[in-house]
């Protein structure tokens, strides 16, 4: 069809896809239209894709042709739409392709060629920016907000994942380094509402430096979408294509989008490796007597961990001369190797498995590293070494080779020489990388290093599951928002380092969504939750639990929060128990069923064959509760944490009058006939 013709038969063109569509006017703004029950636009027309140059932000060009192919590529057999337009001498090309496997997204890339005779000065473009408006029907509430998002970018204040867009909120999401520190995420955004959600990013298979800003017009519209800041220019008669990315649409929360996602991504090779059943066991951790262990600490407290039903110990930091300098320190390790390998001799003898803390990239300055291979350093493009500020460090570039093969050296050493089971490698650094501009390492572009995170990782894994097949790799980047990037080398989350029993949850969900139920999630040390003993918000989501408690019993000086109370014995024993019996490690995590935003209280349910288990929580809740997921017929609903029977319902959505405060965990089993 002519543009000519196009434009004549109506005031904007549609691409339509399972449940969504795209609608562009004449002037290729787009919006974004979902089909799933009935057609329900979801904002006005906007600026959807533009270029930025020197002069100005190019977001208006006129609609002059629609062509369409069938095509077949790793994501799956689908059909493409192609728009073309243009604004003065640029050219812009949009693809647009749905595919049948893959309900409810649309993928799109962009491509601008320069029709002119003379260079455009190119700084940067946006793909996918779409607004949702309120739910029409919402009255202006405090307590119940109009939308809610998920944001994975990461920032030193360590932010929720999950939060509600309050009026005026803002937040630009670059995914590359928001401070030292802290960056890299996973390239989604999803901001929904009670009855539709709407998400974008990108499904490139290397981490890029992209933006996905996330806003509210005042107390109206959301608006979200993809940036990328790229300099250069754009000769006559030349071309350069975007970054590959989509928009879907939804019900509930954020699952449904990352659970895609990530099957999305697999299908595109990054595999997600299941871990071994002794990922699913609870994890006891030395860091409760801090840097200044010692090792006869460790010792003592094997008798208790052992007996309290943990099953792994943890040798956190401490153990190590310094950050670059991997060899026991011979003021608690005087034998140094030997000394080491003693220990974990003795920890298999108290009937536990042993994982090592580490924290790579990272080299103290006049360490062995720093002496022995200045040359690893990554450099700014002064030529100064990148701080990493938390750990007084200086950044080892992840994309040189050296630095790769030094990692797979020393996993070698800690699983097959020393015989751990397991590392924990740990560190809000290791979830990004800032560009290298380090002359000595080769680097097609300062971006490489970026890009290359996901490669280091890799040797690691490599080098781990070679020296001992199953062993555990556990990234913890503290407080970040995981990279969906380095899931593949890794067979165990963690909340990592949560700053409240919420953050808990809410990580939980999140990565059982990208991740499914095959990879372990560690809640983390439980004396990090509120109150320091809510076990419930780990075990409910089907996380592993954990803890660093002190044993008051071993020498030396211990934080009295961290000692291991009569009390507090008594509360972990239940707890380990209950872990053991309902195994809800095992079960499938049924994240589709409620919406952790807007449901209220707070659900998350794991089936177990035919009964299912349900988490409740709120400060304190008295009133009903769903419990959907049932089928038709009779269940027996029990609170198992205080053995309480609460009566029979019947499914398939059962009604539970309850009162409770923090939590109420109970069962649903199926009564017969």
């Amino acid at each position: 069809m002519t543009g000519l013709g196009l434009l004549l038969l109506s005031s904007f063109t549609s691409v339509n896809g399972d449940g969504v569509r795209l609608d562009m006017d004449a002037h290729m703004h787009s919006r974004v239209v979902a089909t799933m029950e009935q057609e329900l636009p979801l904002g006005p027309f906007t600026e959807s894709e533009s270029l930025l140059t020197s002069n100005g932000e190019v977001g208006d060009f006129s609609l002059e042709n629609r062509e369409a192919a069938e095509v077949n590529d790793s994501i799956g057999a689908g059909h493409s739409t192609v728009l073309t337009g243009r604004s003065g001498t640029l050219l812009k090309r949009v693809e647009i392709t749905a595919y049948p496997s893959r309900p409810h997204w649309l993928f799109l890339r962009v491509r601008y060629t320069n029709d002119g005779s003379a260079p455009i000065s190119v700084l940067g473009y946006t793909n996918d920016r779409y607004q949702l408006e309120p739910a029409a029907n919402l009255a202006p509430n405090a307590l119940v907000p109009a939308f809610w998002s998920y944001q994975s970018a990461s920032y030193e204040s360590r932010p929720d994942w999950l939060l509600p867009l309050k009026p005026g909120y803002s937040r630009s999401n670059f995914l590359g380094m928001n401070n030292s520190d802290y960056g890299g995420g996973t390239p989604v955004v999803d901001v929904w509402r009670r009855d539709i959600g709407l998400a974008v990013g990108h499904v490139e298979l290397t981490p890029k430096l992209v933006s996905l800003p996330v806003q509210r017009h005042g107390d109206g519209n959301a608006e979200l979408g993809l940036s990328a800041r790229r300099a250069f220019a754009l000769l006559p008669g030349e071309s350069f294509d975007t970054l590959r990315s989509f928009v879907t649409v939804h019900h509930g929360d954020h699952f449904a989008t990352l659970r895609a996602y990530g099957s999305i991504m697999q299908s595109q090779g990054l595999k997600i490796p299941a871990a071994p059943k002794d990922a699913f066991e609870p994890i006891w951790c030395a860091w409760g007597y801090g840097r200044a262990f010692t090792p006869q600490q460790i010792f003592d407290s094997l008798p208790v961990v052992k007996q309290l039903g943990f099953r792994w110990a943890v040798v956190d930091d401490g153990w190590q001369v310094s950050e670059g300098d991997w060899t026991p320190t011979p003021a608690k390790f005087p034998a140094g190797d030997a000394d080491m390998k003693a220990m974990v001799d003795r920890i298999h003898a108290g009937g536990l498995k042993a994982q090592l803390w580490w924290a790579p990239l990272a080299a103290d300055p006049g360490s062995r590293t720093d002496r022995e291979h200045h040359d690893w350093l990554l450099q700014n493009a002064d030529g100064s070494p990148q701080k990493i500020t938390w750990w007084d460090s200086d950044y080892l570039c992840p994309g040189y080779g050296p630095v790769q093969e030094d990692a797979a050296a020393f996993v070698r050493k800690a699983l097959g020489v020393w015989g751990f089971d397991g590392l924990k490698v740990d560190g809000q650094h290791l979830n990004a990388a800032p560009p290298c501009f380090n002359k000595l390492h080769g680097h097609a572009a300062p971006e490489d290093a970026a890009e290359a995170v996901p490669l280091f990782f890799k040797a690691i894994w490599d080098a781990a599951q070679s020296t001992k097949p199953g062993a555990i790799i556990e990234i913890c980047p503290c407080g970040t928002g995981y990279s969906f990037y380095t899931m593949p080398y890794l067979n165990m989350t963690v909340a990592s380092d949560p700053e409240s029993s919420w953050q808990v949850r809410l990580k939980g969900k999140t990565i059982k969504a990208l991740l499914g139920d095959r990879t372990a999630y560690f809640g983390d040390h439980v004396e990090l939750s509120e109150g320091g003993t809510d076990f419930a918000s780990t075990m409910g989501v089907g996380g592993v639990i954990g803890t660093n408690f002190a044993w008051p019993g071993a020498p030396g000086k211990k934080d009295p929060k961290l000692l291991l109370t009569p009390a507090r014995h008594a509360i972990w024993g239940k707890w380990t128990q209950l872990y053991q019996e309902k195994r809800l490690i095992d079960g499938e995590y049924l994240g589709a069923l409620y919406d952790i935003g807007f449901d209220k209280p707070e659900t998350h349910v794991i089936a177990k064959g035919e009964t299912l288990y349900y988490a409740f929580y709120a400060k304190t809740f008295t009133g009903t509760v769903e419990l959907r997921g049932l089928k038709p017929g009779s269940y027996r609903v029990r609170d198992y944490v205080h053995g309480r029977d609460l009566g029979v319902v019947q499914g398939p959505t059962a009604k539970l009058a309850t009162r409770f405060k923090q939590s109420l965990l109970v069962e649903a089993q199926p009564q017969l006939p």
